[in-house]
């Protein structure tokens, strides 16, 4: 089941008493790790009610890591990927997952644009003058502190899967501590843009919106920038050009 991007090899194997998923990555991989991490700090709440892969067996050292197979058809590409009810589930699971616990964060902020400005530096295809410009807008940017919770990292229609009418999530690859509002990024530069019942939805099952409006906007030009730079360092095209398109609409904010 991998997805052929990165040195990641995902397979569903059985022993004739059930179904597992095991995943192995090579070692400057580090989803992986991020992965098992996710599962020692934030995913079992999730996994308790089965809307998240139990850990079975974890080594860093090795990376490998073994889960319970999860049932269900992978949402995106099929009409559940627009369907409010799902996104409204989505929404309520994603709560879950923040709502464990919180942790007030200086720097945060500060070192989230500093790796952004970095990335500029790596190859990518990025115009010049967007990439001086996202030079002068996170320079200009004044910090503020953030308040950290368990983030999936992405959380959209690829890592969901639909069961009888129940959504389940999977890979946490890109784990990790970060504002609450960044869990909803990939959502709000894609499925979002066409349809706003779906973002009402999964508003609806979150009960409120995370977005601080002092601090999307430049958190919107820190991801256009990170899709932009990694699609084009593996050679996916496709989110590359998604990258190039969230950059431009995510500077206009800034017009």
């Amino acid at each position: 089941m991998s997805w052929n991007q990165l040195d990641t090899t995902v397979l569903r194997v059985t022993d004739g008493t059930g179904e597992f998923v095991v995943k192995a990555s090579g070692r400057t991989n580090h989803h992986l790790l991020r992965e098992i991490s996710a599962h020692e700090d934030a995913v079992a709440v999730l996994a308790a009610t089965g809307h998240a892969p139990r850990l079975l067996h974890a080594d860093r050292e090795r990376r490998v890591l073994v889960t319970r197979y999860l049932p269900g058809d992978l949402v995106e590409g099929t009409a559940a990927e627009h369907d409010p009810e799902v996104h409204r589930q989505a929404g309520r699971l994603l709560r879950v997952l923040h709502a464990q616990d919180g942790r007030v964060e200086q720097e945060f902020e500060r070192s989230a644009s500093a790796k952004s400005l970095a990335a500029l530096h790596r190859p990518h295809r990025i115009p010049a003058a967007q990439a001086d410009r996202v030079r002068t807008v996170l320079t200009a940017y004044r910090p503020r502190l953030a308040v950290l919770v368990p983030t999936h990292g992405d959380w959209q229609p690829r890592n969901w899967l639909l069961d009888a009418g129940a959504v389940r999530v999977i890979d946490f690859g890109r784990f990790d501590r970060r504002p609450a509002m960044s869990d909803l990024c990939r959502l709000a530069v894609q499925q979002w843009r066409s349809d706003v019942r779906l973002e009402a939805a999964f508003l609806d099952g979150y009960g409120s919106d995370p977005r601080d409006p002092g601090v999307w906007p430049f958190l919107q030009v820190r991801e256009a920038v990170a899709t932009a730079v990694w699609a084009h360092e593996v050679g996916d095209g496709q989110f590359e050009r998604q990258g190039h398109r969230m950059l431009r609409e995510a500077l206009s904010a800034f017009d």
